[in-house]
């Protein structure tokens, strides 16, 4: 008798209608013109800590938007780490497919999802390096576990397995036990300077609310959108 190797049929993929039937009522309520702040950075300050304040996971995640050489986005979830008048901070492995991308192309794009208050913001603009100094100051205030998994990852190279990385890891952590961990020269920081900034909260029967904050030299152009 000869053995079955066929494989179970897989669960069946939810059909159209049931894609289509996946829906929700945004109830929370709504952003009017006069709870706008001159500085979108202000409100964006005020929403974050209600983000936090709700204890939504991973309040400070963004999705982080880039484009290769042939126009091809990108995005991934990057944690926010500081933000203030010059911009949006983030860290990561100057040789990661997103720095390959800004190396290229600095114009970026961030979206905050914060589905649990029915709100999302987005913000656009150009990425600039950080200074090594900027950089090694944070770099000190992460877990050293966390600074050794930053010399183990070669970001978005191949590799053959998991046990890879694990390996790596137990070696330069034994390398490393006594003393400081050294800043590794391919680590590093962005800085996204703010073009524009767009609030969204979601509305009853789909009449959201948008208002989107654009520079205008030293000041904000403020806009409504239609949702």
């Amino acid at each position: 008798m000869t053995q079955d190797n066929t494989s179970p049929p897989s669960a069946a993929f939810p059909t159209e209608d049931e894609i289509a039937d996946v829906r929700r009522e945004y109830t929370r309520g709504g952003l009017r013109r006069n709870e706008l702040t001159a500085n979108p950075l202000d409100l964006f300050d005020k929403w974050l800590k209600q983000a936090c304040d709700a204890r939504l996971s991973d309040p400070t995640a963004m999705c982080v938007a880039t484009v290769d050489e042939q126009g091809q986005p990108y995005q991934r979830i990057v944690l926010l780490k500081h933000v203030d008048e010059q911009g949006m901070v983030f860290y990561t492995n100057l040789g990661s497919r997103k720095a390959q991308h800004l190396a290229l192309n600095s114009r970026i794009s961030l979206l905050f999802p914060w589905h649990s208050l029915d709100r999302q913001v987005i913000v656009t603009g150009h990425a600039e390096r950080l200074s090594t100094i900027e950089v090694l100051k944070y770099f000190h205030s992460r877990p050293k576990e966390s600074q050794i998994g930053a010399w183990v990852s070669q970001q978005s190279s191949r590799i053959s397995a998991r046990g890879v990385l694990e390996s790596k890891f137990l070696e330069l952590k034994q390398k490393f036990m006594k003393g400081e961990v050294p800043l590794p020269s391919f680590w590093g920081g962005y800085r996204v300077v703010i073009d524009t900034v767009e609030f969204w909260q979601g509305g009853a029967h789909r009449l959201h609310d948008r208002f989107i904050y654009q520079r205008d030299g030293d000041n904000w152009q403020i806009d409504r959108l239609a949702p």
